[in-house]
């Protein structure tokens, strides 16, 4: 997500819930609250939820100073604030494109059409084909788009929910699971399916164990137990299949999960385990083997998330750098999500979901055989599935095979590694963890890192932020491998970093001050409504209230 604008939006809200209570630390009002508005009520509350004392008991808490009308007042009018602002970069960055609200009287011409997307296409602030931008783009090709254009042209209109219609589309998605499930070291009975994402590979992932789990051990109140810095779709499965989501912290120096920590969160309704190969804030890989072993102590499926790194991490120890096993040769991992869509080249909107044995993937499926319309049985989230993307994805796999894939991974992770050497030269800024693919995450303990992500962005770079603690990231792709890339970054960084470094004590100012911010307010939910704002200014048009 890029960086909220309307930075004032949130302290105010902090402070307007302090002056009502007439309190001018957090623990006094939390102390006041506890005491004298939720009473007993709000005690009974937090202890009967699957969630520790102190984060059940600032979410009540907050949700009740919220109902009292100067905070409420306070929090709608900054809302208000923030609203006006998302939709203030939306009109600005299509300032020169005309809204269509209706549908033209008559259709527009091919020429017409062409011309429009053309223009659609080139708003944004940012040069991704220069490789300005961490992740988003993996790659880029001339001759690759061209190929995969005519495929899913080809292809546009079929749909594997039709097998009978079908059955060529069927055998490439089949084809693309097999070779997946190879390049992570599967045997024959491993096997699952194409999804749209990373974020529906790991949902049906979370739907397939939660299902499995209640057939098998009689488990209704499911918990899965997570790294913090696990991918923020376990979160929306959970939201979206009631599975309580057990967030575990990470080892300070290595950033990856503290396995005697994830050990004491395991209980009788855990129904999965998951670590990350590599997490997404810091390119760390968590100790799988671990992970697995636990797995395998108390009979948990173990899922991987590979969606980040892709055929990158199949296939780094191929190209010659060390990495511990962390796929299906490791004993008690049932899983792996990985997107084909980034270091898989494939065009965007295409994943894959890999399990060990097919006992896993049954409950992935979705089936109901007394509806009037017929019995009906869905693979994943989507009925109807787009057949031009399987085929796209298909077509680019069949293109690169396996040297093209390999190739590609040398020349990521070592850029990477070039970058990350350079990087770990410049005085004021470290490196968090052990990078073990293609993600470079870097804070600094001598100035407020923002405000490097800010000096960056006005060179042109569009860097990922993180919080808690703060820090940025690079995702290294292919489009990073073009010649002068990498040294222009380190160069730019350099310098960026010598003139914060005259005045290391200076706040960020700007839109990259929100994310610092954010951090400090207590009540992560009005963090989720102004999110809410700006996923509701997306979809701006000028005639909506």
């Amino acid at each position: 997500m890029r960086p909220f604008s309307g930075s004032d939006c949130l302290k105010p809200v902090t402070e307007g819930i302090n002056r009502a209570f007439g309190a001018k630390e957090p623990w006094q009002v939390a102390t006041i609250t506890a005491t004298t508005v939720l009473g007993g009520v709000w005690l009974w509350t937090v202890i009967s939820h699957d969630e520790n004392l102190y984060i059940r008991g600032k979410r009540q808490f907050f949700k009740y100073a919220k109902k009292i009308p100067a905070v409420r007042r306070q929090v709608e009018t900054e809302l208000t604030k923030a609203k006006n602002d998302f939709e203030a970069d939306i009109k600005k960055s299509n300032a020169h494109l005309t809204y269509s609200e209706t549908l033209p009287e008559k259709g527009l011409s091919k020429e017409e059409i062409l011309r429009l997307v053309d223009e659609h296409l080139k708003t944004g602030h940012y040069n991704w084909r220069d490789g300005r931008v961490s992740g988003a783009v993996y790659g880029y090709k001339p001759d690759l788009v061209e190929l995969v254009t005519e495929v899913y042209g080809k292809a546009s209109y079929t749909n594997p929910l039709h097998a009978d219609l079908f059955p060529g589309v069927c055998k490439m998605e089949a084809e693309v699971v097999r070779m997946a499930c190879n390049l992570f070291h599967g045997n024959a009975s491993s096997c699952g399916t194409m999804t749209t994402g990373g974020t529906e590979s790991i949902v049906m992932a979370m739907k397939a164990y939660r299902d499995y789990a209640r057939e098998h051990k009689g488990i209704t109140r499911p918990n899965i137990v997570v790294p913090k810095t696990v991918h923020a779709a376990f979160d929306k499965g959970g939201q979206y299949f009631n599975i309580h989501v057990r967030s575990v912290d990470v080892d300070p120096e290595t950033y990856e999960v503290d396995i005697k920590k994830f050990r004491r969160a395991i209980n009788r309704n855990t129904i999965l385990l998951v670590g990350s190969a590599p997490n997404f804030p810091y390119g760390t890989i968590d100790d799988i083997e671990a992970i697995a072993a636990l797995g395998v102590k108390y009979d948990i499926p173990v899922h991987v998330d590979a969606c980040l790194g892709s055929f990158v991490v199949a296939l780094v120890r191929n190209a010659g750098y060390k990495l511990r096993p962390f796929d299906f040769e490791v004993k008690g991992v049932t899983s792996i999500s990985a997107d084909t869509h980034k270091y898989g080249f494939a065009p965007k909107g295409s994943s894959v979901i890999l399990y060990s044995d097919k006992k896993y993937k049954d409950h992935q499926f979705t089936v109901t055989t007394d509806w009037p319309g017929g019995v009906y049985g869905s693979p994943t989230v989507n009925g109807s599935r787009a057949g031009g993307i399987i085929a796209a994805c298909w077509a680019t796999m069949m293109s690169f095979g396996y040297d093209g894939y390999l190739e590609a991974t040398k020349r990521i992770v070592d850029t990477a590694r070039y970058i990350e050497r350079g990087l770990r030269d410049i005085d004021g800024v470290f490196i968090f963890g052990k990078p073990a693919t293609s993600v470079i995450a870097l804070g600094s303990n001598v100035f407020d890192i923002f405000r490097l992500s800010d000096s960056l962005c006005k060179l042109g770079w569009n860097l990922n932020a993180l919080q808690f603690p703060s820090g940025i990231h690079l995702c290294v792709t292919d489009m990073h491998t073009q010649p002068g890339v990498a040294d222009k970054f380190i160069a730019d960084v350099r310098s960026c970093v010598a003139e914060i470094m005259k005045d290391p004590g200076q706040p960020v100012v700007g839109k990259m001050a929100l994310y610092g911010m954010a951090q400090s307010i207590p009540d992560r939910s009005v963090i989720g409504e102004v999110t809410r704002l700006f996923l509701h200014s997306m979809y701006y048009t000028p005639s909506q209230k």
